[in-house]
């Protein structure tokens, strides 16, 4: 099995949405940090991975098709260079929207709730907060800066016949037609609100 689908937005840009169209569309199962919370194996490739290890991506993606979210997100190039036929999707958020969600969710939930002396917690931290965020994650004008300079580099470097630009009010219609199968009847998935994650990780303030 090869992944046929690399998604390259950052979480918070309605990816668990993606990861359940995705699914939908016969591409399973789509690889996304909840794959990664719920199997040790998972975590200690990624803590690899996020310390500098070299990754054999056939072992991480076995039994997938399609990535989205963090942690793969931050190895777009890696992989797209990897599994050559495989298309990229950049899933896009209006910046203060991303970050307003961000904050409020996995920014706080790793502030907060991972315990940073746990694999998972150590990848966590120096993925994503250390080398994405240089740890000022919650500096709002900084990690926008970041995040619109992520977004731009995935549409500089991924060649075009390659790449979806794609924002879940999009729909169905361009993410079908990109990957080229059929449209379906039903809505296009909506889920993992703010709320939403904050009740499968709540922080220290809800409780």
């Amino acid at each position: 099995m090869t992944l046929k689908v690399i998604g390259a937005g950052f979480g918070r840009t309605g990816t668990l949405s993606l990861k359940f169209a995705l699914e939908q569309l016969g591409f399973n199962k789509c690889h996304h940090m909840m794959e990664v919370f719920q199997d040790a194996k998972q975590q200690q490739y990624w803590h690899d991975a996020a310390f500098g290890k070299t990754m054999n991506w056939d072992d991480v993606f076995e039994g997938f098709t399609a990535s989205v979210d963090f942690p793969s997100c931050a190895y777009y190039e890696q992989l797209m260079a990897y599994y050559p036929k495989a298309k990229v999707v950049l899933s896009l958020r209006d910046p203060d929207s991303w970050f307003a969600s961000a904050s409020n969710t996995i920014f706080n939930s790793m502030d907060n709730e991972t315990d940073p002396n746990s694999i998972q917690g150590q990848m966590l931290h120096k993925l994503i907060l250390q080398d994405t965020f240089g740890n000022k994650h919650m500096d709002a004008e900084h990690a926008k800066a970041v995040f619109n300079a992520h977004n731009e580099k995935v549409q500089r470097v991924v060649p075009k016949d390659r790449l979806l630009v794609f924002e879940a009010k999009m729909g169905w219609a361009p993410l079908c037609e990109f990957l080229e199968v059929p449209v379906p009847a039903s809505d296009y998935p909506r889920t993992n609100s703010t709320d939403e994650f904050r009740s499968r990780f709540p922080s220290k303030h809800d409780k």
